[in-house]
């Protein structure tokens, strides 16, 4: 039997904090299962130097039970392996289905629905501006 997406659950977590690289909890636990770039992320290091052509970042996380384990401290997070790296330390949740990003970037809930029994939350950074 194939499974569904159940309708939009509501509310997601009001703020989520990087425990350690592609972990995230707060009250609950989410893993990061998918980040995808967009292709100009990928050609970034090709692009003229002076390129103002912003990255897209999109990121899968699932609501899932993970072994306790000790946090990391911020500076051993951001010395993650790309490409979960560019993913901030902590959101909070924002009006308009919006996340803020430690470094103030926005990041837009483009779904929050369930399959089968995993909750799933995926966002997308949005460009400077908007």
């Amino acid at each position: 039997m194939a499974s569904r997406a159940s309708p939009c659950l509501g509310v997601p977590a009001h703020r989520l904090w990087a425990m350690r690289p592609g972990i995230y909890e707060k009250g609950r636990t989410w893993g990061t299962v998918v980040v995808r770039l967009s292709p100009s992320q990928r050609a970034r290091g090709r692009s003229s130097p002076g390129s103002t052509h912003e990255p897209s970042i999109t990121v899968h996380m699932w609501q899932m039970p993970v072994h306790p384990q000790e946090p990391m401290s911020p500076s051993q997070l951001t010395l993650s392996q790309l490409p979960l790296s560019q993913l901030p330390l902590m959101w909070q949740l924002y009006p308009r289905k919006r996340y803020r990003a430690m470094d103030s970037r926005l990041w837009e809930v483009v779904d929050h629905s369930q399959i089968a029994s995993t909750e799933q939350l995926i966002l997308t950074q949005l460009p400077p501006g908007e």
